[in-house]
Formats: C-alpha cells, sequence, structure tokens
C-alpha cells in the first residue's frame, strides 16, 4: 500500500487536535554543543499518552467510524505504547479494548493501560508471542483485531513529522527509531507529502536487529531480541509492508546498543531535564554515535516516549545499568 499523501496527512492532524494540540520541538543549546551542530528535538512525550502512538490510534477508530465499522471490542498486543494508544483511542469512541502484553512487560505501561480502561492480559515471552495471542483470542472473541501496522496508523503518526518539517524545514538529517515501522513510513510519507530534501535515517536496537537483516536480505528475517532497555524496539519479525517503504525510502541505517541508549537516556535528561524511555532515546543515541558526520548540518531527533519505569530509570540515570 502507497504512503498517505499531504490532503491526508492534513485530514488525519484534524483528527488529532480534536484530542490535543500540536507537540513541541526544540532546538536544545545543549544537546547542540553536546553533538557539534544544530539538534532540534520533537517532544512526543508530551501527548496525552506520553507518546506519539497516540495519533495513530485516533486515525485508526476515525477510519473504523467512517466506514461504520466501529466493532463492540477490539483487541490488540503491544509492549505499551501502541496498547495506550488504541485504549485511548477506544475509550473515547466507547469501545471494549483488550490488550496482549508479554509476560514482564513495563509495570508501569501496563499500569497506564488499566487506567485507560483496557483490559490486560500477559502472554508469551515477546512481542510476537504476545501478538500470535492476541491475533487468536480476537477470532475467538468475534472481536476486531488492532493491528500494529495499518495505513490508518501511519497516516496519524505522519502528523508529528508533519509538524516537525514544517516547523524546521532546515532540516538535514532525521534519526527516526524502528519498532515495528509505523513511526518510520510516517517520517517517510511526510518528507515525500512535503517534497522536504531531508534524510531520514532509521534507528535499530543492536538487540533486536530484524529490520536491518531484513532490508539487507530483501525479505523478513527474523532475528532474536534481547535488548532490556528499548522495549518500544523489541520486535523479533519484520512486518513486509513497512519494509517495502523502509528498504527504498531510508538514507540507511543505525544500530544502538542498551549502553549507548542509556547514555542517551542520561544525556536528554542532563540537557533537557526530559526523560526519556530507551526506544525514546535511541534517536539521539544514533546521532551521537554519527555525530563525526554531522558537523555543519541542522539535525532533527525525536523523544518519541517518555514512558519508562522509574526503577529503570533511577538505574539508568545512576549508570547503573548491567
Amino acid at each position: 500500500m502507497s504512503l498517505p499523501t499531504l490532503p491526508e496527512i492534513e485530514a488525519a492532524a484534524q483528527t488529532v487536535y480534536a484530542a490535543f494540540g500540536p507537540t513541541p520541538q526544540y532546538r536544545w543549546a545543549t544537546l547542540s554543543e553536546r553533538l557539534g551542530t544544530d539538534c532540534w528535538v520533537k517532544h512526543e512525550n508530551h501527548t496525552p499518552v506520553g507518546a506519539f502512538k497516540v495519533r495513530g490510534g485516533l486515525t485508526y477508530f476515525a477510519h473504523l467510524q467512517r466506514q461504520g465499522a466501529l466493532p463492540h471490542e477490539v483487541v490488540s498486543a503491544t509492549r505499551g505504547n501502541h496498547g495506550q494508544s488504541i485504549a485511548y483511542a477506544a475509550a473515547r469512541h466507547g469501545v471494549a479494548c483488550t490488550i496482549v502484553v508479554p509476560l514482564g512487560n513495563s509495570v508501569e505501561k501496563n499500569r497506564a493501560m488499566r487506567a485507560l480502561g483496557a483490559t490486560l492480559i500477559e502472554h508469551g515471552h515477546d512481542f510476537q508471542a504476545a501478538r500470535e495471542h492476541a491475533q487468536a483470542l480476537a477470532a475467538e472473541r468475534g472481536a476486531h483485531m488492532v493491528p500494529s501496522y495499518h495505513p490508518a496508523l501511519v497516516q496519524g503518526v505522519a502528523t508529528y513529522w508533519w509538524e516537525l518539517l514544517r516547523a524546521v524545514p532546515q532540516l538535514d538529517v532525521l534519526y527516526v527509531p524502528i519498532g515495528l515501522g509505523s513511526g518510520a513510513c510516517a517520517a517517510l510519507a511526510a518528507k515525500q507529502a512535503l517534497g522536504h530534501t531531508v534524510r531520514v535515517v532509521g534507528v535499530v536496537s543492536a538487540h533486536a536487529t530484524t529490520y536491518a537483516d531484513s532490508i539487507a536480505a530483501g525479505r523478513v528475517v527474523e532475528a532474536p531480541v534481547s535488548t532490556q532497555l528499548a522495549d518500544g524496539m523489541a520486535v523479533r519479525r519484520a512486518d513486509a509492508e513497512p519494509l517495502a517503504h523502509l528498504s527504498t525510502g531510508l538514507d540507511h541505517l543505525v544500530q544502538v546498543s542498551d549502553a549507548q541508549v542509556a547514555q542517551a537516556m542520561r544525556d536528554l535528561y542532563t540537557d533537557t531535564h526530559n526523560v526519556a524511555e530507551g526506544a525514546g532515546a535511541a534517536s539521539f543515541a544514533a546521532a551521537w554515535a554519527e555525530r563525526e558526520q554531522l558537523r555543519g548540518q541542522v539535525v532533527g531527533t525525536t523523544l518519541c516516549g517518555g514512558n519508562v519505569d522509574a526503577e529503570v530509570l533511577a538505574r539508568v540515570l545512576s549508570a547503573s545499568l548491567a
């Protein structure tokens, strides 16, 4: 399927803005000094669920409503932020919501999903296992399975990159984390829709390399997941549809380790006093890894989520992460 067009992104923005306004983007002097060049941060940690995914949840439910297909119940799988997005949007539409998460998932993300009205089920040892259980559960109940990647989700998520590229048209390079692919495909959509020349660089966890391996192989390749910090990027199996867009649209890929992500979390907190979860810090971690190549360029990064458990954050900030 094709990426959303400019009119579709603009229409999605109106859906999103019915719930909350544009999030800020700042050129942080402290981060720019650290990086050695102009560094902008898009603050998706300032949405009602603390992450960018809520934009997609809102537009997905608007898509169902336009089709006259709002279900009695939705089911989905998540490591946290997608689940909060779906729970938030489902509540606004009066739809029952069940979310499946893997065992050992973030305690605070689980609590947030329950607070948003979702029924939470813990199943399996990684996202893929939770996803397969959610699909079986939806079929069994006759509920609607909300996928983790869908054009209507991308349409909503693209609004945040559309905001950033319009606000900072001089961006030369943009670092975009990849979980299952909606965020990165949305960045490509916004770039294409606006006719922007920014280079979009994908960022994956060095401990969850399915997208890096799949792009290299030209087909979906499963890879083991061992990240202890970047749960939003902890995907074992790439999705074929976003893979097709990312394979042709990305400038290149950067892999970041948990140690690099932890350092980026500390840097973001020190320099901006904003809390970043692991995936939320991956963008800056990648820019830092490539800092020698970025001199004289305007760099865009995203703090795409701030939902990290307090205990994990305390360990990271004290530099005691194993």
